[in-house]
């Protein structure tokens, strides 16, 4: 029961992290764009990025969005080290909802 609950996590994690999906990831590449992880990866220390609040929703009940899925609310958040530093940071993901900050992220 647990595990099935971790591989559950583990899979919409997954998900989250594909951001507006595949094509909205191509479309970014084909602009000659990196996604919002792909920057991050850049700017960090290999392997010390933690994205934080990477399963927030939003809650806007307007503008259509109650039927609008948006992985972290068009933000990615965290931390990690840059030459060895503690650094926070954040990208705004163009692949979701075209970047917009929303309630949770701001």
């Amino acid at each position: 029961m647990q595990l099935e609950k971790i591989e559950e996590l583990q899979q919409i994690r997954r998900t989250i992290e594909q951001g507006g999906g595949a094509d909205k990831i191509k479309k970014q590449h084909e602009s000659g764009k990196k996604t919002a992880r792909e920057r991050l990866a850049m700017l960090f220390d290999e392997g010390s990025f933690v994205e934080i609040d990477a399963f927030v929703k939003h809650r806007c009940n307007e503008f259509n969005m109650p039927k609008t899925e948006a992985p972290g609310e068009g933000v990615v958040t965290g931390y990690g080290t840059v030459d060895g530093r503690l650094v926070y940071a954040y990208a705004q993901d163009f692949t979701v909802i075209g970047g917009s900050l929303g309630e949770m992220q701001a």
